[in-house]
């Protein structure tokens, strides 16, 4: 079971993201304030921290600090700011992802899910195998059934769905699908993304609006276990 440090000094949020983490199999412990934070992952080794910057006896860019000196552990940073400084700040000091409140629990965890199966090799996924109700995905074959018929995908489109659903319910824009898939010195543009995403829901057949089109963004994975 992974184990979560929360660090906020508002306790009404402290106790909804652990009502949510739990409820995603998580074992949760919190903190008040930032210098206890440090304290804590001093003598406990925990899977991730999600770390508000403005606290109490030590703000969470400098607890953020300290915490990667003791371990390295992936961090999710809570803000009421959204400044693209702040953003950039924390990314310099090694955060993994940077939510601005007001925020929903449900895609905070669909992030920490989503740094957790990273981090870990896809082991944070349950299964090799995943089943969206008739679709069903073999991680470890490498293999897509759409109601119990094999449909064939090229390896690209078969590593988009997999991305796609490895941060289901997360909104990805096509820059983020380009660099992540494709590499950052890809030379083409957002209509690689748009083309491979046609072919994706041809293949998907009835399931094709499991994936989502946001407009003026990019697209997500929705489905609602």
């Amino acid at each position: 079971m992974y184990k979560l440090l929360i660090v906020d000094d508002e306790p009404k949020i402290r106790e909804v993201i652990r009502e949510y983490a739990e409820f995603n199999g998580y074992e949760v412990e919190e903190s008040g304030d930032g210098m206890e934070a440090v304290g804590l992952c001093k003598l406990n080794h925990y899977d991730l921290v999600i770390l508000d910057i403005m606290m109490p006896r030590l703000d969470g860019f400098s607890a953020c600090k300290e915490i990667k000196k003791v371990q390295d552990v992936p961090i999710i940073m809570l803000s009421a700011r959204g400044e693209e400084y702040d953003k950039l700040f924390g990314f310099e000091l090694g955060i993994d992802d940077y939510i601005v409140k007001p925020f929903s629990p449900k895609e905070l965890m669909a992030r920490v899910n989503a740094i957790l199966s990273r981090r870990n090799g896809g082991s944070a996924v349950k299964s090799d195998i995943l089943k969206f109700g008739g679709l069903e995905i073999n991680m470890a074959g490498r293999t897509v059934t759409v109601d119990g018929v094999r449909t064939e995908l090229t390896p690209k489109e078969y590593d988009l769905l997999f991305y796609l659903i490895e941060n289901k319910n997360i909104a990805l824009s096509r820059e983020k699908l380009l660099s992540d898939i494709w590499g950052f010195d890809f030379l083409g543009d957002d209509r690689t993304i748009d083309t491979h995403i046609k072919n994706l829901r041809n293949n998907l057949g009835p399931y094709r609006d499991y994936i989502v089109t946001l407009r003026g963004v990019g697209y997500k994975f929705e489905y609602e276990d």
